[in-house]
This record gives structure tokens, sequence and C-alpha cells, in this order.
């Protein structure tokens, strides 16, 4: 089971950009899909989530700027990312776990990628 993250990169404060999650080795139907963060010396935070049946959630720091979308029948995930400050500039990782309900406990993700690095500049 492998999950792949790609789209980060550097960008100015203001701009956008899209990230990407494909997952393969297995259906992620009946699974809660979500992208989390971390910056360097903080904790792993979760920025939005979406169950299989498509109710999302977001962290507070992005809800009026991040879109979190999902296609079931393609195993993907996205998070368009618009109006980018320096303070979303940290490692992006998306994650699954077995669940209904939204997760938002890193510790409770039993799938992860790699990592995509955005680094947005004032």
């Amino acid at each position: 089971v492998q999950l792949q993250a790609s789209g980060g990169g550097l960008v100015q404060a203001g701009g956008s950009l899209r990230l990407s999650c494909a997952a393969s080795g297995r259906t992620f139907s009946g699974y809660v899909m979500s992208w989390f963060r971390q910056a360097p010396g903080k904790q792993r935070e979760l920025v939005a989530t979406v169950t299989s049946g498509g109710r999302i959630d977001y962290g507070r720091s992005v809800e009026d700027r991040f879109i979190i979308s999902r296609d079931n029948a393609r195993n993907t995930m996205d998070l368009q990312m618009n109006s980018l400050q320096p303070e979303d500039t940290a490692v992006y990782y998306c994650a699954a776990a077995r669940s209904s309900r939204f997760l938002h406990s890193a510790t409770l993700y039993e799938y992860w990628g790699q990592g995509t690095q955005v680094t947005v500049s004032s």
C-alpha cells in the first residue's frame, strides 16, 4: 500500500498550489483521507480531511483558503491551496486511516505518503 504525494514547490505569498495524493495497492473506500503538514520545530497538524462519504473538515488556519477533494474511483485526493502565506511553509503529507469519521490526530493514521515541501516566500 502506497500513498504518493506530489505538487509542492516554491510560491510567492498570495499565490496558489495544488497538491495531489495518489493511492495504490488497495481501494480506500471506507477510509478517511487527510492532509497534514509539519513545519520545522512544530508538531504535525491537520490541514484538511475528507471521509469516504465526502464529508469535509479543515484546520482553522486554512478553512477559508484551501479546498480538499477526493475521487474514490481513481483513489486520489487533492488539496487546492489559495492565498498562500509564509506561515503555510511546511512539508505536507497525505494520510489514510480506516474510519468513517473524522480523525484529527496524526497518531491514528495507518498510511502515510512521503511528504512534499511547500515553501511560501514573502
